[in-house]
């Protein structure tokens, strides 16, 4: 007999809804608890996304209170945690990031940058049992490594390099200590189109390592600097830097992620939640205003985020009636190498 996981789903027409989708979360958790038999521990780090500065589409700390009403019912200490980015930003540093969090509304409770100050506090998670490709250890920050349980709360969206971000992505590139980052991001390099780049350098106040070379006659990336972190295509207003697909070839990029998300969960009992709002073509690390491309789809929640992501996905093709985010390699690969299992049971309450 295969084994099935269930996957809780309160469908929410619009993201509007502050108060229904924070009791139906609070609902979600509760169920979960129950009938996975979860015994919740003192200490629980909520690994959320802060939002970039200037974005105004990742989701709010509003519609998490129902989820913190009910850990805190139940004598837990709950607080927020991220690690810190690749590229210039407000989420750069620890002290900036932790205030750009306070500005977007999380405040409820307690906020721990779980790699440190600058990506130096991490631990090496080893993950050589499954086979990887790639990563025989894997730096996960520390505060994350250190928890016995994690509650896992992700913005289901667009991704410029994973085709989509939801609960692995959450995994992997967000517990991932600054080097850790790095790691995974070393063979998607982006490509400059120095026949149409206009020379505005936005591109070069963003670059963590100062790779772009504008100012000359044919403009280009300095390779032996880039770190491929992309936040140069994120940022260009005129779409001339892209990702090198090539480089990425076979699909590298995705078997990178899948593996740091195993090292993240290894050891914890994780409760996943994929907030299917604001369905935006790219990431929350955008610090702009960005247009979601599909309609709102509502709250999934379990204990398998290959499970996870696969409804989530399936629910929204569904729903729009065509393939809207790429990135399905993730989830074999994924199931390949034990994170989970793309079976599930759509439970909807």
């Amino acid at each position: 007999m295969v084994f099935v996981n269930n996957v809780y789903f309160k469908k929410i027409n619009s993201y509007n809804e502050t108060e229904n989708i924070s009791s139906s979360a609070k609902e979600l958790l509760k169920k979960i608890v129950s009938e996975e038999k979860i015994k919740l521990e003192k200490n629980i780090p909520l690994k959320v996304h802060f939002g970039e500065k200037g974005n105004e589409t990742f989701i709010h700390p509003k519609n998490f209170e129902g989820i913190i009403d009910y850990l805190k019912s139940k004598k837990t200490k709950p607080f927020f945690t991220d690690t810190n980015v690749l590229y210039k930003g407000e989420r750069t540093f620890s002290d900036t990031h932790i205030k750009i969090a306070k500005e977007h509304g999380f405040t409820q409770i307690p906020i721990k940058i779980a790699d440190g100050d600058h990506g130096e506090k991490y631990k090496e998670i080893k993950i050589s049992e499954v086979n990887p490709k790639h990563f025989q250890k894997c730096n996960i920050g520390k505060e994350i490594s250190m928890a016995k349980q994690m509650i896992v709360i992700a913005h289901f969206k667009g991704h410029i390099l994973a085709g989509y971000g939801g609960a692995i992505k959450q995994l992997s590139m967000g517990c991932a200590a600054r080097s850790g980052k790095l790691a995974m991001h070393s063979n998607a390099k982006p490509i400059l189109n120095s026949l149409t780049c206009k020379k505005c350098h936005t591109c070069t106040k963003h670059c963590p390592k100062d790779a772009l070379v504008i100012d000359t006659l044919v403009p280009h990336i300095d390779y032996n600097k880039c770190i491929g972190c992309a936040m140069c295509i994120a940022v260009c207003p005129f779409g001339v830097i892209t990702p090198n697909w090539i480089s990425t070839l076979p699909n590298n990029f995705l078997e990178k992620l899948v593996e740091y998300a195993f090292a993240a969960q290894k050891g914890k009992k994780v409760i996943y939640f994929n907030f299917v709002f604001n369905l935006t073509k790219n990431c929350d690390c955008e610090g702009k205003k960005m247009k979601p491309i599909a309609k709102d789809v509502g709250i999934l929640a379990g204990t398998d985020p290959v499970a996870l992501d696969k409804a989530a996905l399936d629910l929204i093709r569904k729903q729009e009636g065509k393939k809207v985010f790429a990135g399905d390699y993730a989830l074999d690969y994924a199931q390949k190498i034990g994170l989970g299992k793309k079976e599930y049971k759509l439970i909807e309450i």
